[in-house]
């Protein structure tokens, strides 16, 4: 079954806010370093700690927004802002600018996935993302097939 969505464009402001909140689920550990300085006052006593630990934990999320603002002023990300079309199917997802033009991805390139409440999130690598709404599905089937071809790849568990 091959599966044939709607036109759909990601919007710049979302991809920031989605590719923000991916890093941060997958690095989260970067909390306890901040945690971690903030306890240094216990040690020594001194508010600077805690300003330090707060200045540093503003300066890794300036750093990361930077990082994918930047994807989106790019001349090679302007390609994740076309309004696309996906086939997809249980070999490959293709990205499809018009009916002759379009860009295979096989699975094995999408190192993960997740599903939201209303839409599939796959990620290429830590900056490249596919957001799949479920609105560009033709039909609830067509949604539920897709979800189980994640599943059975083991991009969602």
């Amino acid at each position: 079954m091959i599966v044939k969505t709607r036109n759909y464009r990601l919007e710049k402001k979302d991809y920031i806010k989605m590719a923000l909140k991916s890093i941060l689920q997958q690095q989260w550990w970067v909390s306890l370093i901040v945690l971690a300085i903030c306890l240094l006052y216990l040690w020594i006593p001194s508010v600077w700690w805690f300003i330090g630990a707060f200045i540093g934990a503003g300066l890794y999320l300036l750093f990361w927004w930077i990082q994918f603002y930047g994807v989106t002023q790019l001349d090679q990300g302007k390609m994740l802002f076309e309004r696309f079309s996906y086939e997809i199917n249980s070999q490959q997802l293709v990205m499809k600018i018009n009916a002759r033009e379009g860009m295979p991805l096989k699975w094995d390139q999408i190192k993960r996935a997740k599903a939201g409440k209303d839409y599939y999130l796959l990620f290429v690598n830590k900056a490249q993302l596919i957001h799949l709404p479920f609105k560009i599905f033709n039909t609830e089937n067509e949604r539920k097939f897709v979800g189980s071809i994640l599943k059975t790849k083991g991009l969602i568990k």
